[in-house]
């Protein structure tokens, strides 16, 4: 799938959750104000999970599509790698933030191999707890070559609770040495 195939989906998803949040939202007579956050997890309540001013921790896992390095001089491809990573994101207001993470698929030449950093733009649907997101970005990879990296992609997070969700996406990286590559990440967010 190459980029503009990516950007055609991605912008399809974003269309339908706007056009979903459209409909939920055109009632003011309904709107109520947000609870007060005292600091404690709370109830299902899936209209009040996602906060501006909102910082989250990610740890996940990580696995690499069509990857190649270069080891002791010699260029390899690998079909697919697993490792894990964490990141750091901060949302402004409740439907935009940004992000950096850092994974680590090999041990051959440093413990992070890849660092990125992202602006994000979510979505959350009211009413379900889900909040579709489309993030790109630029980085850096540290594997055997040391190169500039950039791509975006697209997730969705699943909140359970006001301070905990699960989330799982997939980004497709544009490399400046070597070949192009697919990430795929899942894993579990807390929020703060």
């Amino acid at each position: 799938m190459n980029g503009k195939h990516l950007a055609g989906v991605a912008a399809g998803i974003m269309g339908m959750v706007l056009s979903v949040s459209a409909q939920n939202y055109n009632a003011p007579e309904d709107a109520q104000p947000a609870p007060q956050d005292d600091g404690h997890w709370h109830h299902w309540d899936p209209d009040h999970l996602y906060h501006s001013q909102e910082m989250s921790i990610d740890l996940y896992g990580v696995g690499l599509l069509h990857e190649s390095d270069f080891n002791n001089g010699v260029r390899a491809r690998h079909d697919l790698r697993y490792g894990g990573g964490a990141g750091l994101n901060v949302f402004f207001t409740r439907y935009i933030g940004i992000g950096a993470d850092a994974d680590s698929i090999t041990f051959h030449h440093s413990f992070v191999d890849t660092t990125t950093g992202n602006l994000i733009f979510r979505m959350p649907i009211p009413g379900t707890g889900l909040a579709p997101y489309l993030f790109g970005g630029a980085g850096y990879q540290f594997q055997g070559i040391d190169q500039v990296v950039g791509g975006g992609g697209v997730g969705l997070e699943i909140r359970l609770v006001q301070h905990f969700s699960f989330f799982v996406d997939a980004r497709y990286m544009a490399a400046q040495k070597t070949d192009d590559f697919g990430i795929g990440r899942a894993g579990v967010r807390l929020s703060f």
